[in-house]
């Protein structure tokens, strides 16, 4: 009895991963396509985004992806994400 315990706990984290891995991936194709609309269609951008930027340039990274998390309600690895692109953007 224990075993089959442990095998069906065993599928179903296998079964949730796969879900969460394709989940992932369309919120990155998702956030591609809005990307690209954002550019081609001159769609202002966040307003904290000048803010963050300017935390950047100061080397204050930390504080950034506080704000952001604050700002725009982003989880601690959202929040570094953000912070990571608005960086490579500046470069």
């Amino acid at each position: 009895m224990e075993y089959y315990i442990i095998i069906v706990s065993f599928l179903i984290i296998i079964y949730l991963s796969v879900k969460l891995e394709k989940l992932e991936g369309r919120m990155k194709r998702i956030q591609y396509t809005l990307d690209q609309l954002t550019k081609q269609y001159g769609l202002l951008e966040n307003p904290i985004n000048n803010e963050l930027r300017e935390l950047i340039k100061d080397r204050e990274d930390v504080k950034a992806i506080k704000k952001a998390r604050e700002t725009l309600g982003l989880s601690l690895l959202e929040g570094k994400n953000y912070i990571d692109k608005l960086k490579s953007d500046i470069r």
